[in-house]
């Protein structure tokens, strides 16, 4: 039988008890996470894209038991939000919503920029992806893409078109329009969507490429007017819009996407569990059924697979910024 109360085994045994208590893990210590997760959005409020943040945070709220914080920091095209996003620290707790224009569309415009989408991002998984829609404002004497052609050629400079920053979606979009039709048109930039959408209303400028879920209630009210919709297919929320490629642009294809990232460096358990939960959420059934109405595809991917499709996007974006001639200082 062994003697514990030998004073050599107490000697013996105590350095070792203190070593198990030492190392051995506090309860909830490993647990992810602990404390509330802050989530840049890299535009204003009330854009799409913030749509999105906020239909998936409470979500996740719900499943972590900690607040989810979306914080907006729209700015210079929306790198200004990335770049703040790629110099937080890589503990989990700072997610950035990825936004197409911003991840795969600037690095291809500007020659500088306060952060490298390869190297700065670890992606977590792509939400979704949705087509655009070519907006009028309603004054505009078409209903065509090849009626709003015949204007621009007849009237150079004539048609004004926004974008919510040098660089997003709506510019490269529209510039693709413009190199491809050959006409053209005066670019005026804003900072976000919304206002954007404010001056097409009221005529301050001519023509928008925007988003579904953004565009959705306007054209429903009949605020603004759709010419047509930019990718190769129709968008399942209009239906009998035609494309700009079957109307007269043959293979002009334009898709926004959005996704979640995080920056490069983050534990690969931790990044493994982002992917877990980010896709649980996205594939419950009410928040699948509030994207598919606004007219985006579930994506839901895994890391790898975004991490590819974000290097074949680059390599696209920078290719029709050459083409069509898009650089900014």
């Amino acid at each position: 039988m062994l003697r514990t109360d030998c004073p050599k085994f107490a000697v013996c045994v105590l350095p070792l008890v203190t070593l198990m208590v030492c190392t051995a893990p506090v309860h909830g210590q490993d647990v992810y996470p602990q404390k509330p997760v802050r989530w840049i959005a890299p535009v204003l409020a009330g854009g799409a894209g913030d749509l999105i943040a906020r239909a998936l945070a409470p979500r996740l709220a719900e499943l972590w038991r900690q607040p989810v914080v979306v914080d907006n920091r729209p700015g210079s095209g929306g790198t200004l939000g990335m770049g703040i996003a790629a110099r937080m620290p890589a503990d989990g707790y700072t997610l950035m919503l990825g936004v197409s224009s911003f991840v795969v569309m600037a690095p291809g415009v500007y020659p500088r920029l306060p952060y490298d989408t390869r190297r700065d991002f670890a992606p977590i998984t792509q939400i979704l992806s949705a087509p655009m829609v070519l907006l009028a404002n309603n004054a505009l004497p078409v209903r065509s893409v090849a009626e709003l052609i015949a204007l621009a050629k007849a009237k150079p400079d004539m048609v004004s078109y926004g974008s919510p920053g040098n660089g997003s979606a709506a510019h490269l979009a529209s510039e693709l329009f413009r190199h491809l039709s050959g006409t053209r048109l005066l670019h005026v930039p804003y900072r976000g969507a919304p206002p954007a959408y404010a001056d097409l209303i009221s005529g301050q400028i001519t023509i928008y490429v925007g988003t579904v879920p953004a565009a959705l209630p306007l054209v429903r009210a009949g605020r603004i007017k759709p010419l047509a919709s930019t990718s190769l297919t129709r968008s399942r929320v209009f239906p009998d819009l035609p494309t700009v490629s079957e109307s007269g642009l043959k293979g002009y294809d334009v898709t926004t996407w959005y996704g979640v990232l995080a920056p490069v460096g983050v534990p690969a358990p931790i990044l493994a569990q982002l992917n877990t939960d980010m896709v649980r959420a996205i594939r419950l059934p009410d928040v699948q059924q509030r994207f598919a109405a606004e007219g985006g595809d579930i994506v839901a991917n895994t890391p790898e697979e975004f991490a590819g499709f974000i290097a074949r996007e680059l390599v696209k974006w920078a290719k029709v910024a050459k083409a069509a001639g898009v650089k900014i200082d």
